[in-house]
């Protein structure tokens, strides 16, 4: 599996964008016993049912990829990003949606935009700055019908954006869709 200094994986829910993040870490650990491969994870188990997926997501990550470390950040992800970053440290950040997410909601309040930009601006910045393989993962989920609530299409062109821009600062991009990965954008 050929390694990039930056990519963007996108899908849907349970494309298998995750596991391929976990797939690029694992190929980038077995070069070199001197490499590192951090995952930034963004989620934040705020009911019952996702903190029963986090774990899982945990225990699951720790038997396929014992040596990868995790750092949870919900909300300072350049800062995460530029901790953790060196040039034989590759960085897995699943995933930017949920970032967004922590970033806008509830929705309505009043860091929505200008802090969700703020923060868009330095995640951009640590993106093109990092020294090492940055791999990032994220949904799709412009494919669909429009949604009806205000806040909920807000946020759907917020995420939209966020992945062009992410895209535009990635050497690669890969959709996942069935588990298999299609290339959308490969640079020399």
């Amino acid at each position: 599996m050929s390694i990039v200094r930056r990519e963007l994986i996108l899908g849907g829910q349970k494309s298998g964008k995750s596991r391929r993040g976990e797939q690029i870490a694992a190929a980038w650990l077995a070069r070199s016993p001197s490499h590192r491969a951090v995952l930034v994870a963004t989620a934040r188990a705020l009911d019952e049912e996702m903190l029963a997926r986090v774990t899982r997501h945990r225990e699951d990550r720790a038997a396929r990829l014992p040596a990868m470390e995790t750092v949870e950040e919900p909300l300072a992800l350049a800062q995460a990003i530029r901790e953790n970053a060196g040039p034989r440290t590759l960085v897995l950040v699943d995933c930017l949606t949920l970032w967004l997410t922590n970033l806008m909601v509830p929705f309505g309040a009043p860091r929505t935009s200008m802090a969700a930009d703020r923060a868009v601006a330095e995640l951009l910045q640590a993106i093109g700055e990092s020294p090492g393989p940055l791999v990032l993962v994220g949904n799709e989920i412009g494919l669909g019908v429009i949604p009806l609530g205000r806040e909920v299409r807000a946020f759907v062109d917020a995420l939209g954006l966020l992945n062009q821009q992410v895209a535009a600062a990635c050497e690669r991009v890969t959709l996942m869709a069935a588990g298999l990965p299609l290339t959308l954008k490969d640079a020399p």
